[in-house]
């Protein structure tokens, strides 16, 4: 059965960093691409960053020079470092496997909510 279960989410003030981890049972990361997706109230659901199995990350151009998308193959937890927080960042970010390039994975986890306000 596999599992993603996101955590790091939470309020940070415009400026300011986070890091989201996905942790991944019955999937290995190392294998498999990992993206994260996010949703804002109204919005549709949109990738964020995704890494490949090789290592490659791929980030939306909104995120770009701000975001950052790492792999901890050992801890089988793929991570979202997010700095220069701003409000239209403030959304629930869901964690997705396996991904590849135009292609959504078939396993979300239940996503953890990132709140950007002074």
């Amino acid at each position: 059965q596999v599992q993603l279960v996101e955590s790091g989410g939470g309020l940070a003030q415009p400026g300011g960093s986070l890091r989201l981890s996905c942790a991944g049972s019955g999937i290995f990361f190392s294998i498999s691409g990992t993206g994260w997706y996010r949703q804002a109230p109204g919005k549709e659901r949109e990738l964020v960053a995704a890494i490949t199995s090789s290592g490659i990350g791929n980030y939306a151009d909104s995120v770009k020079g701000r975001f950052t998308i790492s792999r901890d193959n050992a801890k089988n937890t793929v991570y979202l470092q997010m700095n220069s927080l701003k409000r239209e960042d403030t959304a629930v970010y869901y964690c997705n496997a396996p991904w590849r390039v135009g292609a959504e994975g078939r396993y979300w986890g239940r996503g953890t909510q990132v709140t950007v306000s002074p």
